[in-house]
């Protein structure tokens, strides 16, 4: 019985231990691999950002919103937890900050690809 419950309690300290989980999820679609967000929303990048760091605020901000990181969001590997100005983190992939598109309306849209030239779907691997 003993046993039995040290395996139960290592199984739940171990549940308990938030191992890290990607914050999007690779796509497969007909342009290609892309990564959408928890809902299967597209996710972009922005030709203006630098690396780690977001150049889009106040209205590029309302019809492009970040992919929001919580606040104890740990990094691992190419995924990256940015700080925005003014406060608030947000997810970044190979340092490049992702955002979904005010426009997509539901899972699988791909309307923010190429707009203005400088938006794009955030290819997966």
């Amino acid at each position: 019985m003993k046993r039995i419950a040290f395996g139960l309690a290592a199984v739940l300290v171990t549940a308990g231990m938030g191992f890290a989980a990607e914050p999007a999820m690779m796509t497969k679609t007909p342009k290609g691999n892309i990564y959408t967000d928890a809902k299967g929303m597209t996710l972009y990048t922005f030709d203006q950002d630098k690396a780690g760091k977001s150049a889009c605020y106040d209205a590029c901000a309302a019809t492009w919103p970040a992919l929001k990181a919580d606040a104890k969001a740990k990094a691992e590997g190419k995924w990256t937890v940015i700080d925005r100005t003014g406060g608030g983190k947000m997810w970044a992939y190979d340092g490049k900050p992702l955002y979904t598109y005010a426009k997509d309306k539901k899972a699988g849209d791909m309307t923010g690809e190429g707009v203005g030239g400088v938006w794009h779907m955030a290819k997966a691997g």
